[in-house]
């Protein structure tokens, strides 16, 4: 749980206390922020490392400079699942409520800026700007949240497993190959399906030749329009 205290000062990154160089202007979170005045607090967590647990109040908005984050509940059976693995860039933390509803944790070591939300949420009450861009934020994360919804309750593990490539083909392939954070296990956690299934059908998708391997978590997708094609039945 963040207990540091975020101060409403000029935009810079402070990393272990110290003051930094100003932040991206391109970024949009580090935008609304430098709209505003406030500053943006860098921390660190280690692999595995929560970031916040479920029913703490949500009192920072956070985003990803690198690394790697998941949310996730864990069901009254100890099963769990994935709610959205945040990616660099990516905003997360927003709540409609006091709370989070998710716990978040820390896939590999990674890196994330947070902003105090009421100072936030203030400014966002007068400033039409900030407030449309939170709304844009908050609106991406409705639909991916629909998204994920029909992907668990319609689709098969084959469909399931190529919309999961796909999506990560588009935000993290470099060159053609893309570099998995997260395990096949947390992707199983994601798609709402065992290890094994995700497993067997990594297998047949290689087997067919729309992937290849290079390393455990390297993955180059060979054959995009069949794997759309997968996606679409």
């Amino acid at each position: 749980m963040l207990t540091q205290t975020i101060n409403t000062q000029a935009i810079n990154t402070q990393v272990r206390g110290k003051i930094g160089s100003a932040l991206p202007a391109s970024d949009q979170f580090v935008a609304i922020a430098d709209h505003v005045g406030l500053i943006a607090t860098e921390l660190s967590y280690r692999k595995e490392e929560e970031i916040y647990g479920e029913d703490e109040p949500a009192e920072y908005v956070y985003q990803v400079v690198s690394g790697a984050v998941r949310t996730y509940k864990l069901l009254s059976d100890g099963r769990r699942q994935i709610g959205a693995f945040h990616l660099p860039g990516d905003v997360f933390g927003l709540e409609s409520g006091a709370s989070h509803r998710l716990t978040a944790e820390a896939i590999i070591e990674t890196n994330v800026r947070v902003v105090n939300r009421a100072s936030l949420e203030k400014v966002a009450g007068i400033d039409v700007h900030v407030a449309r861009k939170l709304w844009a934020m908050t609106s991406g994360q409705l639909r991916h949240a629909e998204d994920h919804m029909l992907l668990l309750g319609r689709k098969t593990a084959m469909e399931r497993v190529a919309t999961f490539l796909l999506e990560m083909d588009r935000r993290l392939a470099v060159a053609g190959m893309m570099a998995l954070p997260m395990c096949r296990r947390d992707i199983g956690d994601y798609l709402g399906l065992t290890l094994e299934t995700v497993s067997r059908a990594l297998s047949q998708l290689h087997s067919q030749g729309i992937l290849g391997f290079s390393g455990a978590r390297q993955i180059e997708l060979r054959n995009r329009q069949r794997l759309r094609n997968i996606d679409a039945l």
